[in-house]
């Protein structure tokens, strides 16, 4: 049955994102345990000068001689508490990069290596005890805890903004983003060390654009291009301008083009792009906020028993069931991920997670999801 919905609030969200979707490796890592108080600062070596000194980051050491000292000048200065989340060698190798000679060369230039170290860095020392579960409460997914970088993605916009991180624990694993923290804290005269299993680097496009660029979700834009009919601002609650909107904090489930021809053949409609043109405007918004959650939700953030979760729907129609979810684990990494419709006989399953916007994250996944 199709789902008819007569109105919608806008998907603002608190924050802005980032990260590197990590590729490879399911080791497993030890449990980290609780991390140190942050020490009085001047006593002790600086940030700067672990990284210096520490063999295994002599890429890190690199990519922050690359950017200057508008990044390592905070990392040496005793005055400061910082956090950063930094990769080892290894770490810069399983996300791609495969020498410290990448590092202000044409494939990173400077600009971009400066880009990428900022956006490791949190401007106070973070504890692990301050790093907070991810939760379901009355069926809301409860967000992420944000934190400001040094990164600023559109200083022309302000000179205050920032992409902010998302760190957050799982039982002891500790992850930044979507990454894995691989051995206890390092404490620093100025702050922390969380060693990455992989680099967490900043998105650069947000949602729609990324949603627009993917050839496997053509169907998807050509669905929110129809329930946007008529509307054009985010006054308006345009659904293609608040995915583009910096401000939005989103999490999407998005259907291949393949779940949407199966869900064209379910209602008896040719399989074809050009049918959810169509379909009823009212029908295509409510499908569409079907797939979307009101917070952001990495993979390692969602629910590792069926638990029910309300999506955006719910914002119309509170009493709304939402959708099922469910993840499993291999060490620290999620090797399982479904999520299932009120109106759907069996999971859809995420075939691609963690793809990062600046305002959001996208889990693709291979089924519609019927809101009834």
């Amino acid at each position: 049955m199709l789902f008819n919905i007569k109105k919608s609030r806008a998907f603002i969200g608190l924050g802005l994102l980032g990260l590197l979707t990590l590729q490879a490796c399911n080791k497993e890592f030890e449990d980290i345990p609780a991390g140190p108080t942050p020490p009085q600062a001047g006593t002790g070596k600086t940030l700067q000068e672990l990284i210096t000194e520490d063999t295994t980051f002599s890429f890190l050491k690199r990519a922050l001689d690359v950017a200057g000292t508008s990044v390592t000048g905070p990392l040496n200065s005793r005055a400061l508490n910082l956090t950063v989340f930094a990769p080892d060698n290894e770490a810069f190798r399983r996300s791609g990069i495969p020498s410290a000679a990448v590092f202000g060369s044409p494939l990173l230039d400077t600009a971009t290596t400066r880009s990428l170290v900022r956006y490791l860095i949190i401007p106070q020392a973070l504890s692990t005890t301050g790093i907070p579960s991810a939760t379901v409460t009355d069926g809301n997914l409860m967000p992420n805890f944000q934190y400001p970088s040094y990164l600023n993605p559109a200083p022309q916009l302000s000179p205050l903004l920032r992409l902010t991180t998302f760190p957050s624990r799982n039982g002891n694993q500790l992850y930044v983003n979507n990454i894995p923290v691989v051995a206890a804290p390092q404490q620093a005269a100025n702050g922390i060390i969380y060693r990455t299993a992989a680099v967490a680097a900043p998105p650069s496009r947000s949602l729609y654009d990324i949603i627009v660029a993917d050839t496997a979700l053509d169907y998807l834009e050509a669905a929110i291009i129809r329930a946007d009919s008529g509307r054009t601002t985010i006054a308006e609650q345009s659904i293609i301008e608040i995915a583009k909107s910096i401000g939005a904090n989103l999490t999407v489930f998005a259907p291949t083009d393949n779940a949407f021809r199966m869900f064209l053949n379910g209602m008896g409609l040719p399989a074809d792009e050009s049918v959810i043109g169509m379909l009823p405007v009212n029908t295509v918004r409510g499908i569409v906020a079907y797939h979307v959650l009101t917070t952001r939700a990495f993979s390692v953030n969602m629910p590792t028993v069926l638990t029910p979760v309300k999506t955006f729907l719910n914002t119309v129609v509170p009493a709304h069931p939402g959708v099922t979810i469910t993840t499993g684990f291999t060490g620290p990494f999620v090797t399982a991920f479904v999520v299932r419709g009120a109106g759907n006989q069996e999971d859809a399953t995420v075939v691609a997670q963690d793809i990062h916007a600046t305002n959001g994250v996208i889990h693709k996944i291979n089924m519609v999801l019927l809101p009834q």
